[in-house]
Parts: C-alpha cells; sequence; structure tokens
C-alpha cells in the first residue's frame, strides 16, 4: 500500500537532502581503493544471493500490481525477477570487480619543452542520477558501475517497480556500509510522485549528470527540461538490412535471433529490409520462421505477396520500437535505398548488414550513422556486458563523451595534472 503523495516542497527538500549526501559519499568514493571498492561490490552481489526471498516477494507485489494495471507483456517481462535473474544481476557485480578501476588511469601524458609534465586522468562524475522504467535490474547496475567509478548514485525507478526498488536498494545500502563505504553511495528518490524527476531534473550543482533510461518520451522529457548536463540514452528502432550478397540460411538464423532472443530489450531489431535480388530466397524461410515464433510481420506489398499472413505496414510500423513480438519489413531495391531507409526511421542505436560482400558491408558501415553496426551478427549483441565492460549503465545514441554501450570509463571525466619545479610563465 503506497503512502500519500508528498506535496512539492517536501519533495524537493528531500531531492536536495539526498543530493547533498550523494555529494558527501562521491568526496569518500573518489579516494577509496580499488581493494574498498571491489570488496563492496562483491559485498552487494553476496547480499542479493542471501537475500533473494524477500527480494523476490517484493518483485510478486509489483508483478500483481502491474497485471491489475493491465501493464504489457512486454513491461511486465522486464519487471519480473526470479532466482535466476537476481543470481545473474549479482554475477554482474562479481564480474565488474574484476574489471579494471578507471578512476586514475592516464588517458595521455608528456613533457612540454618548457619541462612541465602534463597528464590527462580518468576522474568520477561525483553524484550521478539515473531515471529509469520498470527495470529493477537496472537499479543493482546502475549502483554498482557508479560504486566502481567512484560515483555515488540517485536511482529515480518508475512507480511499477517501487516494491522491488526498494528491497534491492535495502540490501545494497546495508552491504556497502557493511564494507565499509557509505551507504549514501547508493540512494532511492521516491517514485510515487512526478515532484521527484522535476526537482532531479533541476538539481544542478548537487547531481553531475544525468541518465534517461526508458521509452522516448521519458528521454524526450528528460533531455528537454534539465538542467543537470545529460547523457542520452536512446530508443531503438533497430533495422538489420539483408542484401542481395547474403547467405540465406546465416541471414534467416541471424534475424531470427535480433528479434525473439528477447523482445523487450533496445537492441532487439524492429525493422528488416530485403534486398530485392534475394527476397524471392529469403522471404520465404524468413517468413515461415516468424510465424512459428510468433512473431507479426507488418509489411511492405513486396512483402506481403509471399504470405497472407502479412500485416500492411503503415508508416508509423516503420517508426516503432515495438518491444513487443512484431517487426516492420520492407523490400529495398539496393544499398543505397536502405540507407536512405534507416537515416529516414533509424534512431541511432544499432544497425546490421547481413552480407558475403566484402564491399557491401565496407560501404554500409562507412554510410550508416548509428552507435554501432554489426555485420553479420546479431544487433542483440550491442551490450555492455557482450562486449567485455562488464554491466553497462546504458546504450548512449548521443554523440558527445559517449557513445554506445557505456562501460565504467564512460562514468569519468578528466582533469589535467601538471607537476612542474618552480615553473613561472
Amino acid at each position: 500500500m503506497k503512502g500519500p503523495l508528498p506535496n512539492t516542497e517536501e519533495c524537493r527538500m528531500s531531492v536536495a537532502e539526498q543530493a547533498r549526501r550523494a555529494r558527501d559519499a562521491a568526496a569518500t568514493l573518489a579516494v577509496a581503493t580499488r581493494t574498498a571498492k571491489d570488496a563492496a561490490l562483491v559485498a552487494m552481489a553476496d547480499a542479493l544471493v542471501a537475500r533473494t526471498p524477500e527480494i523476490l516477494t517484493a518483485n510478486e507485489a509489483d508483478l500483481a500490481a502491474g497485471r491489475d494495471a493491465g501493464l504489457s507483456a512486454a513491461v511486465l517481462d522486464r519487471l519480473a525477477l526470479d532466482a535466476g535473474r537476481v543470481a545473474g544481476i549479482a554475477d554482474a557485480l562479481r564480474q565488474m570487480a574484476a574489471l579494471p578501476d578507471p578512476v586514475g588511469e592516464v588517458v595521455r601524458g608528456s613533457t612540454l619543452p618548457n619541462g612541465l609534465e602534463l597528464r590527462q586522468i580518468r576522474v568520477p562524475f561525483g553524484v550521478v542520477g539515473i531515471i529509469y522504467e520498470a527495470r529493477p535490474n537496472v537499479t543493482v547496475d546502475a549502483a554498482g558501475i557508479c560504486l566502481k567509478s567512484g560515483n555515488a548514485a540517485l536511482l529515480r525507478g518508475s512507480s511499477s517497480a517501487a516494491h522491488s526498488n526498494a528491497a534491492l536498494v535495502a540490501v545494497l545500502r546495508n552491504a556497502v556500509a557493511e564494507a565499509g563505504l557509505p551507504a549514501d553511495a547508493v540512494q532511492l528518490l521516491d517514485a510515487s510522485s512526478r515532484e521527484s524527476v522535476k526537482e532531479l531534473m533541476r538539481a544542478r550543482g548537487l547531481v553531475d549528470v544525468l541518465i534517461p533510461r526508458g521509452g522516448a518520451s521519458l528521454i524526450r522529457t528528460v533531455v528537454e527540461e534539465s538542467t543537470v548536463p545529460v547523457i542520452e540514452t536512446g530508443v531503438g528502432n533497430c533495422h538489420v538490412y539483408v542484401d542481395a550478397a547474403a547467405d540465406v540460411s546465416q541471414a534467416v538464423a541471424v534475424t531470427l535471433n535480433a528479434k525473439t532472443q528477447r523482445l523487450s530489450t533496445c537492441n532487439t531489431a524492429e525493422s528488416l529490409l530485403v534486398h530485392a535480388d534475394v527476397a524471392d530466397a529469403f522471404l520465404p524461410p524468413m517468413l515461415a520462421a516468424f510465424a512459428e515464433a510468433g512473431v507479426t510481420v507488418h509489411g511492405s506489398p513486396e512483402v506481403a505477396a509471399y504470405s497472407p499472413a502479412v500485416v500492411p505496414a503503415t508508416e508509423e510500423d516503420y517508426t516503432t520500437e515495438y518491444l513487443s513480438a512484431d517487426i516492420s519489413v520492407a523490400v529495398v531495391d539496393s544499398l543505397d535505398a536502405a540507407v536512405a531507409h534507416i537515416r529516414t526511421y533509424g534512431t541511432g542505436h544499432t544497425e546490421a548488414i547481413l552480407t558475403d560482400s566484402a564491399n557491401a558491408a565496407r560501404d554500409f558501415v562507412a554510410r550508416v550513422d548509428a552507435a554501432a553496426v554489426m555485420v553479420n551478427a546479431s544487433t542483440r549483441f550491442t551490450d555492455g556486458g557482450e562486449f567485455g565492460f562488464g554491466a553497462e549503465i546504458g546504450i548512449s545514441t548521443q554523440k558527445l563523451h559517449a557513445r554506445g554501450p557505456m562501460g565504467l570509463p564512460e562514468l569519468t571525466s578528466t582533469k589535467y595534472v601538471v607537476t612542474g619545479n618552480g615553473h613561472l610563465r
């Protein structure tokens, strides 16, 4: 049962106070040793496993409320935890502990002609705010990656995951404190009112950077209304382009994986483009595979000619991030037409080409503007874990500071350290 909604002033004071506590914690984390941070991450992982039953009880309360509220199957899947998922989240923390510490890394250095020694080193941002929807695993991933990179995390999840997030953060805070670091390195903001989001977005001077993770509406709101610097994580209208020179059986397998391996993620393929020269060989087995997997195809007239099960595609279909068992499919006359389609409808996340032509692959990679471009591989590989970065904070689709999966280095800034011997200018 949720309590009464706080009024605006109470919420403002709460967010500001939590941000101040986060700044104090960040000052300690900034100088914490790798050994101390890694011990805290392992303690967090152990605590999650040990307290799995209470986490799952809290999660079931969220799932029950979500089902009553009519949440979609895709949202419920993102919200759901089980013992296996909790164990996987804990393992991600352990893997993170094994990664190099980015803090203090020398990005570049030199000795200037006047003898000054110049070094550019990685330093934490300080306080990182994360606004996200549904996924309780983000709570742990964000807390862990922020702590490892020396940042304090202010987490603002959705009300649909309020019970799960509260249980997870309680476990994490206790583990961090027992490991000897400030519990306020991980804090959860109130999710019962939108005012906490507004105040977090306006906490310039207290919060150093804000990262939104969620749907297009959430991301657009944060980008447009925040006075705190924002790293934009975009939606994923990801395309697979099957070139004229594609290996048909391989293309069917890769495309099916890109669409169905997990429906509710931002790196899932939502659009399929097929070169006209390979359509006769590729589309019949591909459409059959989609039908067997329960995927609804929203296709152009050329695609519909191959199966009566194809739903006529609209302009909206080509712009939609479905996050469901749906995909838009169109036939194109050339690689040029595929690139033009992606430029029109793509979101700059992940685009893939399936081809045996080195020239076609090189041309596609050079011309497609996206955070990640796959050649003969599933779009589902755009992921911090798959790239070897450990748990990620999100997939950045912007072009400043960070682009693609944001691992530990992307959660740092830099400072210059200049060492002299009484130098005067």
